[in-house]
C-alpha cells in the first residue's frame, strides 16, 4: 500500500521547488482549483489570489533554504527562510493538505515586519 506521507511530501516538494525557482505556473499545477488559502493577507483566499501573491513575491526572492519539515498523512509542514534583499533570517512556515496529488489547503505564517527595510519598521 502506498505511503500517504510520501505522496503528500513529494507533491509539496515539487510545488515548493517550482515556485522558489521562479516557475509559478508549474507550481500552480500542484494546487487544486478549489484550494483554500490562509495567509497573513486575508484577501489571499483562492488559487488566483495565491498565484498573484506568488507572482508578486517571487521576483524579490534570492533564496529559500529549508529549516525543517514534518509529515502527518496528507498534511505536510515546511519551515524555511524566504530570502530577499531585506532579510535572510525571517522564518516562514506553511502547512499543506494534499489529496489525490493536489494541494487542497495552504496555511502560510511569517513575520511581515521581517520584510520591511529597517528604516521603515515601527520603533
Amino acid at each position: 500500500m502506498p505511503n500517504t506521507d510520501d505522496h503528500a511530501l513529494s507533491t509539496v516538494e515539487a510545488y515548493h521547488r517550482a515556485w522558489t525557482s521562479g516557475d509559478v505556473d508549474r507550481a500552480m499545477g500542484y494546487v487544486s482549483d478549489d484550494v483554500r488559502c490562509f495567509a497573513p493577507d486575508e484577501k489571499v483566499t483562492t488559487k488566483q489570489d495565491w498565484r498573484e501573491y506568488l507572482t508578486g513575491f517571487v521576483p524579490m526572492l534570492t533564496g529559500a533554504p529549508e529549516h525543517a519539515r514534518m509529515t502527518d498523512g496528507d498534511r505536510v509542514a515546511l519551515w524555511y527562510f524566504p530570502q530577499t534583499a531585506v532579510t535572510t533570517t525571517t522564518l516562514a512556515s506553511e502547512l499543506f493538505t494534499v489529496r489525490n496529488g493536489q494541494i487542497v489547503e495552504i496555511r502560510l505564517a511569517f513575520d511581515r515586519l521581517g520584510y520591511v527595510p529597517p528604516e521603515g519598521r515601527p520603533a
